[in-house]
This record gives structure tokens, sequence and C-alpha cells, in this order.
């Protein structure tokens, strides 16, 4: 929705189908399950609700990475990137820019 801006159930679906096939309703229950927790809008005005990011999207991956980190990693932020790291594989770019990103954090702690 940051990308496409306010957005029905069947927007999202139809843009969510074109890379992994998924229900409808199983759509429509997270959209239902985001706007419980805030992390949408929802406009009832018409028939079919229009849903909108509640947040910018760098202020609800800080959010959500936060609980995760939280709930899965004790607050481990180091275990959480190697985690991350081994899981996957990591391109050579990401490398550096992580590299770059530490150095930077680096400097800014001394």
């Amino acid at each position: 929705m940051w990308i496409r801006g306010p957005s029905t159930v069947r927007d999202v679906f139809d843009v969510l189908n074109e890379s992994k096939p998924t229900g409808y309703t199983t759509v429509l229950k997270l959209m239902q399950i985001m706007a419980d927790k805030k992390l949408v809008r929802r406009n009832e005005e018409q028939r079919a609700h229009v849903y909108e990011a509640q947040l910018p999207e760098e202020q609800t991956q800080n959010q959500l990475l936060g609980d995760l980190l939280n709930r899965a990693f004790g607050g481990s932020a180091s275990r959480l990137v190697m985690r991350a790291l081994s899981s996957t594989k990591t391109s050579k770019q990401d490398l550096v820019e992580i590299r770059r990103m530490i150095d930077d954090m680096e400097d800014r702690a001394t």
C-alpha cells in the first residue's frame, strides 16, 4: 500500500496473486488484523472498504523489527543479524552496505 496507495482487499489480492497464489479470504483476514493492530486504516464509506497504510514504510518496519527483535531474539540485534545473514545467500552489494553501516555506527559510538 505504500507503493499503490489506498487499496481495496481485491486490489491487494490481485497484486499478491501475481507472485504467489493466495486466497481472497486470507488477504481479507490479514488486512482486518492489520487494521486491528493499527498498521492500516480502513475507510468504510464505500461498499468495498479501502485500506491505507497508517504509518510511513520505515516507521512500520522499525515497529515490526523491534517487536521481532524482542520476541524472537531476546532483544539481541547481533543474534537477529547473524540469523538473517546465515539463513539466505547475501549479495556482495548487501555485505558492502552492511559493513558501511557498521563503520558509521562505530564512528558515532566513539
